[in-house]
């Protein structure tokens, strides 16, 4: 399926939207950091009770930070393994693990595994706040290397992601299209596939733009640096890259919302 301009995405269509779920890093951020025009466009969605989940890799240290300052319903971390609802401190496990000091070992030693066979590959500095996953830095690593190691992880019994910031060795099932339907089916269980949108920017975003689960799903547009890797692509892309893509998003749900 090939991309769409979200100048394409209709009136009718975004006006249906009631909720925004939504990539953290490359896609609300713009060089890496917030910025006032994103902090008012959340703020206008919740004016207009258009509800919004984070959904990202980042560790549930970060996430569980995160979710207390911003005008959302919530964050889930680590690529659907944990969820933040707002206003709870305790997160909700989207992913089951029995022992998590075994687990956390079985993922520690499957790291170094895959640094003997690619010894340049470095630890990500917030494995100490992760719970399901664990991740190592992008940085540098070639198509060719990231496939060689998507190959050893699922040899070793574990699934692999990568964003435009980190690589993640996670349980095989966990993705955020898994994650967020869990989330869904349990606190907005009346809210239909069309009434949703996902945004994303990189390849693990990639299940968010599985049409089946997400009739509509938007890429900023530095998601074209993935495209050719993607088997599901975004519905739609926006003119603009990173946070003000996602701006983008939000004035035409704005529009939509105001013009009846």
């Amino acid at each position: 399926m090939l991309s769409l301009p979200l100048s394409q995405l209709g009136a009718t269509d975004l006006k249906k939207i009631r909720l925004v779920a939504t990539d953290m890093d490359g896609t609300l951020t713009s060089g890496g950091k917030f910025t006032p025009a994103l902090l008012q466009a959340l703020t206008a969605l919740a004016t207009v009770g258009v509800k919004v989940i984070i959904i990202t890799g980042r560790s549930a240290g970060w996430v569980s930070g995160l979710v207390n300052y911003l005008p959302i319903q919530g964050a889930v971390a680590e690529n659907g393994g944990l969820f933040y609802p707002q206003g709870r401190e305790t997160p909700v496990a989207l992913t089951p693990i029995a022992d998590l000091s075994t687990h956390r070992q079985n993922l520690a030693d499957s790291f170094k595994y895959l640094q003997l066979q690619f010894p340049k590959i470095r630890e990500s500095a917030d494995n100490h706040f992760r719970i399901t996953d664990w991740t190592f830095d992008v940085e540098g690593l070639l198509a060719e290397e990231l496939l060689s190691l998507e190959n050893l992880c699922y040899s070793l019994g574990w699934g692999f992601t990568y964003s435009n910031v980190q690589c993640h060795i996670k349980p095989q099932p966990q993705d955020k299209a898994i994650g967020l339907l869990q989330v869904l089916g349990e606190y907005f269980p009346k809210y239909k596939p069309a009434e949703v949108v996902t945004v994303g920017d990189s390849p693990n975003d990639e299940s968010l733009f599985q049409s089946s689960y997400f009739p509509v799903s938007v890429g900023v547009n530095n998601v074209l640096h993935y495209t050719k890797n993607l088997k599901h692509q975004p519905a739609y892309i926006t003119t603009a890259s990173e946070g003000e893509g996602f701006c983008e998003l939000v004035e035409m749900i704005l529009k939509a919302n105001t013009n009846e």
